[in-house]
């Protein structure tokens, strides 16, 4: 039966290769010039084959003529063309072709080396060659978007997670070139659609196993589990079938109810009702064979367990009510259902129903008859349908990539083409703003470069500097000298405040930093790779803030991989010289920004109606300084008025009495000045006499301040217009905004809505480019309409590491065989795109740094790791820096495997935790602890340690975070502890970028646990094990030495090191220290409680002298020495008690039993350390719903081994 079933599936995968072979030898592209094929451009090739060969057939064979006289639509398809000539011989079919010169003339058969002129042969090529094609493009239409149960389970389209590399599939391949954007928009839409059909398949096994089906003695199905994530339907009914639109065959709409009970505990209850809008939820039907009490076998097949039968998806519409009315989302909460049956209004795919409905009329059954099982995803998982919308949208409409971008995308022509060296619109001069710190700093990032400066004066050396580059804007190659002239120029002052001081930049940027912010701010296309720690976000920020301040009516959007990502720019572009209310953050996420302000569309309207209001405010509070009758300070339209009419005209009646009197008159600024009133709150005096300059540019950057006040607004005018808050949301996206920002999962599903408003930009900075799926780093490209037929996209940066980690593909079918995990800055990058290797590190210290250096080019140290105190002293309780840790087995086992691919190491984890819990024991801030592995599984061992021996304990606690490596990619943390599980097999570690992640998340210290014997005889690893076990594996603490310590890293400690020998030694030592520390508390607070006095008790000191009042007096001290303040020393008096302390002593006492019950608990751990060991051991992922997580592979990681 086995070897049945691979012959047929064998057979399949040909068929399938077949389709694809025949699919590209039509694709739609020019055989001679390689230019891409519209709809009518192959209509027309098709119409001139057939006029040929009914031209032929006329000329040559008589018996014909109706062939030859028949119109073009009667005689192309294929059965037609069966017809005419499947009965002509072998001879008439060669004199056919021979005509159409499809094959040599008798005799020339060698000369060609054609070996096959059979009858079978001529006539398939003569009909392949003249039927009617199908439209790519209307098949792609027609095409349902939700995967079937056909597609989920074919082996050869959606391969199982075990995929050995060996084989063919029938998959397309991303490599380095496509043949037109089609052909790139195609490949990319089927492979995301089989990866999200590959999780789907996963979710559904997931769920419905959990549901264990059974087949009942009335042939009924009886459910023996229950899943959170699914539910058995109880009525299902098509509600709508619309007509089809004008010139098509699918449905315009259908609609249908699904019905199930919802007799589930509440937390689930809500996450049913609040299925939202465009919630994408799967119809599935079961028929399950076996018999109630049968176990699931998670290593037999699926299908013939459950009997699944059919999976159709669909788009949830709303909940209804008890009126059968759609609940729409908004504001208002939901209205309370009475009881537990719950109706969902949920949209079909059309095309997907059109072809049901076909197979109904040829006799097969109805699947809309026999849906029993509604399941549903996590939100986050479950954006599939949309993106394959704009991808298939992108399809549809006329793409037009700028043209400086289109051959490199497609990967032909010269990869530095958009470099912006080659480009003609080079922009020779540009402010580089606050880029440099000083005139020093400039020099420094230019050493090739002669650097003119067009002024004497030292004092006017100083920020921002305007420079101008010789070598480019020049044609002529003679002209295109390396000098850069600079010019230092004023920015005029906005007012006589303090907070009217624009913010700088305070980074001091390195050569390659200031390349890559030099290169971003000119046109092309900018890649920046950004080893770990080379300050690739700062440079991002920098590159933003100035073509705001180059380009103000340009626009720049942001993209990036993750919202903590996009949290990280927005917390540095704030610190920055841009005007706030020109940043805007769509998506979700920004809840987790560390800034006061909100950034979300509604947050950023809120921010303008409220400054509107502020604004009014200083309008009517400079009315009443000037004395105007009226209520000038209602509208933005009546302030607009008033400053027309009523300041401006005192401005030039003010310009017009000074300025003529130029330095002869420098009180009569002060004099003449009409707004002394309005800013008398700010320094005084405004105008000193002293220089008529200097005043008179005190009065401008006084009237800029009120200028300002008015322009901001004439720009919020629109907002008193505009009613709804939806409609000032898009007004604020399409006009007010300068810098919009979104993650590239949000670009892929709002490009349609973000198309429609009329968006548009003419930059694009990407973070996190090496993370990016190709496809959702396209999109943003394409996110606006062209203008006359041209993309106005300016600037294309690119920021990212191609040596960390690749987009997160789950099965490694679609990841390594078709190389979806490439991204396309690593595409780039392989085509050999210049790239700006910022070469610096500031994260790591230098020998940390030297574990991962090697898989960079030139990757040196900034002056800070060597110099700051931090990187100078050794880690306390550490004889090294780092150190890989070798950890045996216990009680006999390694690694072990309570489920496929959930990876389980139980020594590493009790000694990552006793590593842990020491350094907490000594002092280390938990805040600056991280624990990382490499597997899903072991990262939940390590959280079940931590909940069982320390998390409640208020001395230890738990570490900043412990996760994996794969999604601890882009953080940092002091010192980290790393557990690589693996004993069997060294596992998805062998890829290098996983490692350089992994050895580049910590700042002062590195500890390594792992089985030394299985990695050190790694390939792939050698260049950073030959420094780890250049060390000593086994752990060396110094025991004398608290946090922190004042020993220099390069410092031998004073005593001699403990060595610890194993995991078990480690825990019992911990126990130890625990112990002591205790009592050290006990004696401490048993102190206390003799020595604590009441209040009233304390002693006071009579100080001789004056002593000020207020606490900020310069005179007064805030040292704990008093004898060094230059006074004399204050001369006690006596003191009576008041009370006699018994209350202290009570508190000191309850102090003491907590610290004993903290004890007792430590004490019972370590009692049951074995045993508790043991049940984490034996313990598998929890198969309950409540802890069905655990079994779930994480999005930042591919749990799959290589």
């Amino acid at each position: 039966m086995d070897c049945m079933c691979g012959s047929l599936n064998i057979v399949s995968l040909v068929y399938q290769l077949l389709d694809m072979l025949k699919f590209y030898t039509r694709f739609e592209i020019s055989d001679e010039s390689g230019d891409p094929l519209t709809d009518h451009d192959m209509t027309q090739i098709h119409y001139s084959r057939i006029t040929s060969l009914q031209k032929a057939a006329f000329a040559k064979f008589p018996d014909l003529r109706n062939f030859a006289l028949a119109n073009v639509a009667s005689v192309d398809t294929r059965k037609t063309l069966e017809k005419h000539f499947g009965q002509l011989s072998q001879e008439k079919l060669r004199l056919i072709a021979t005509y159409l010169n499809l094959v040599p003339p008798p005799g020339k058969e060698d000369e060609f080396k054609w070996c096959r002129l059979d009858e079978i042969f001529l006539k398939e090529l003569l009909i392949s060659r003249h039927e009617r094609r199908v439209s790519q493009l209307e098949a792609l239409n027609e095409m349902p978007l939700y995967p079937t149960e056909d597609i989920i389970w074919d082996e050869n389209i959606v391969p199982t997670a075990y995929f050995s590399g060996e084989g063919c599939l029938a998959l397309p391949k991303l490599n380095l070139q496509f043949l037109t954007l089609h052909d790139y928009l195609l490949r990319n839409f089927n492979l995301f659609r089989l990866e999200s059909t590959y999780e789907i398949r996963q979710d559904i096994e997931d769920a419905v196993s959990r549901l264990c089906p059974w087949k009942a003695e009335d042939d009924s199905i009886y459910y023996g589990g229950w899943a959170r994530m699914a539910q058995p339907i109880t009525n299902f009914a098509v509600v709508e079938v619309a007509k089809p639109n004008i010139g098509e065959k699918r449905p315009s709409r259908v609609r249908a109810d699904v019905t199930v009970n919802l007799s589930v505990r509440h937390e689930i209850k809500s996450e049913w009702e609040n299925l939202r809008k465009h919630d994408v939820c799967f119809l599935i039907t079961v028929k399950p064979l076996n018999p109630i009490g049968t176990k699931y076998n998670y290593k037999e097949p699926f299908l013939s367990q459950v009997g699944l039968e059919c999976v159709r998806g669909c788009e949830v519409e709303g909940m209804l009510d008890s009126n059968g009315r759609v609940i729409e989302d908004g504001p208002e909460p939901r209205p309370q259902l009475p009881g537990e049956q719950r109706t969902f209004r949920v949209w079909l795919d059309c095309n997907q129903y059109r072809d049901d409905m076909n197979k109904i009329n040829q006799g097969k059954e109805d699947v809309y008859e026999s849906f029993n099982i509604l399941m549903r995803r996590k939100p986050k998982e479950n954006n599939f349908k949309a993106v394959l919308e704009t991808i298939r949208e992108l399809m549809n409409t006329e793409c037009v990539v700028p043209e400086w971008l289109h051959d490199i995308i497609l990967g032909y022509g010269d990869p530095s083409a958009a470099h912006y060296t080659k480009m003609s619109n080079q922009i020779a001069t540009t402010d580089f703003n606050d880029t440099f710190i000083d005139m020093d700093h400039l020099r420094s990032c230019f050493p090739g470069y002669e650097i003119k400066v067009k002024t004497d004066d030292p004092k006017k050396l100083v920020r921002p500097f305007k420079l101008s580059f010789g070598d480019l804007g020049k044609e002529d190659e003679e002209d295109q000298r390396k000098v850069i002239t600079v010019e230092p120029h004023m920015i005029p002052r906005r007012g006589p405040y303090t907070f009217n001081e624009p913010k700088k930049n305070m980074i001091h940027f390195t050569p390659t930093q200031v390349e890559a912010i030099k290169s971003g701010m000119q046109p092309g296309l900018t890649l920046v790779v950004g080893p770990p720690g080379t300050g690739k976000t700062d440079v991002a920020v920098q590159i933003i803030s100035n073509l705001y301040h180059n380009f103000p009516n340009q626009r720049t959007l942001i993209v990036t991989h993750s919202n903590q990502a996009l949290n990280q720019l927005f917390e540095k572009i704030v610190a920055l010289d841009i005007d706030e209310r020109h940043l805007l953050r769509l998506g979700h996420g920004e809840e987790a920004l560390e800034t006061e302000q909100d950034f979300s569309r509604y947050g950023r309207v809120n921010y303008v109606l409220a400054t509107r209001l502020d604004l009014l405010l200083e309008v009517e509070r400079l009315q009443k300084s000037m004395k105007v009758e009226g209520d000038v300070a209602y509208t933005c339209e009546t302030a607009g008025h008033f400053y027309l009419y009523q300041v401006l005209s005192r401005w030039e009646h003010f310009l017009s009495v000074v300025k003529p009197l130029g330095a002869k008159d420098v009180h009569r600024i002060k004099d003449e000045f009409p707004f002394h009133e309005f800013f008398e709150l700010a320094p005084q005096p405004l105008f000193k006499g002293v220089s008529f300059d200097e005043d008179m540019a005190m009065a401008e950057s006084c009237f800029r301040y009120i200028d300002h006040i008015f322009k901001e607004l004439e720009e919020f005018r629109a907002f008193e217009l505009l009613r709804s808050g939806l409609d000032r949301s898009k007004y604020l996206l399409v006009k007010e905004a300068k810098i919009i920002a979104m993650t590239c999962t949000h670009a892929a599903l709002k490009r349609k809505e973000l198309v429609e408003i009329g968006f548009k930009y003419d930059n694009i900075l990407m973070e996190e480019s090496g993370q990016i799926l190709e496809i959702e780093t396209f999109i943003p490209l394409l996110l606006q309409n062209p203008q006359d037929g041209f993309n106005r996209l300016k600037r294309w940066i690119m920021i990212g590491d191609h040596h960390q980690l690749p987009p997160v593909i789950k099965n490694m079918a679609f990841q390594k065989y078709s190389n979806m995990e490439q991204s396309l800055f690593t595409r780039l990058v392989r085509l050999g795109v210049p790239t700006v290797d910022l070469d610096g590190q500031g994260r790591a210290r230098s020998s940390i740094c030297d574990l991962y250096r090697w898989r960079y080019n030139h990757l040196g140290n900034l002056k800070h790791v060597e110099s700051w105190k931090e990187y100078q002293l050794a880690n306390a309780g550490f004889e090294y820096d780092f150190q890989l840790i070798d950890v045996q087995d216990f009680n006999g086992v390694g690694e072990s495997e309570p489920s496929p691919y959930f990876y389980q190491n139980l020594a590493e984890a009790e000694y990552c935790v006793a590593v842990f819990m020491f350094m907490r024991l000594i002092g280390y801030p938990a805040s600056k602890i991280t624990i990382l592995t490499t597997y899903n599984g072991q990262k939940h061992l390590i959280r079940d340690v931590i909940n069982t021996r320390c998390a409640n304990n208020s001395l230890i606690g738990k570490p900043h975070k412990v996760t994996t490596v794969d999604k601890y990619q882009g953080q940092q943390n002091d010192y980290i502890l790393l557990s690589l599980v693996r004993t069997r097999a060294v596992g998805h570690l062998r890829d290098v970028r996983r490692l350089v992640v992994a050895m580049s998340r910590a700042r002062l210290g590195l500890y390594i646990f792992a089985r030394v014997a299985l990695f050190r005889n790694c390939f792939e690893l050698a260049p950073a094990l030959e420094q780890l076990t250049a060390r000593p594996t086994r752990l060396h603490l110094i025991l004398d030495e608290v946090f922190p310590t004042s020993r220099r890293n390069d410092q031998k400690p004073n005593m001699r090191p403990m060595m610890v020998r194993d995991m078990t030694q480690m825990a019992n030592f911990v126990y130890t220290l625990y112990l002591g520390r205790v009592k050290q508390m006990k004696d401490y607070y048993e102190q206390m409680g003799h020595k604590w006095e009441k209040p009233g008790e304390v002693k006071v000191q009579k100080h001789e002298g004056l002593i000020s009042s207020h606490p900020g007096e310069d005179r007064d001290t805030d040292s704990e020495d008093e004898g060094d303040s230059g006074r004399q020393l204050p001369v006690p008096i006596e003191e009576e008690p008041i009370g006699e302390g018994e209350e202290q002593r009570q508190q000191a006492e309850m102090q003491q039993d907590q610290t004993e019950r903290d004890e007792t608990r430590m004490e019972a751990t370590n009692d049951s350390t074995r045993m508790e060991t043991e049940d984490i051991a034996e313990r598998e992922p929890e198969t309950s719903e409540e802890t069905e997580m655990q079994c779930e592979v994480d999005t930042g990681e591919a749990e799959n081994d290589e």
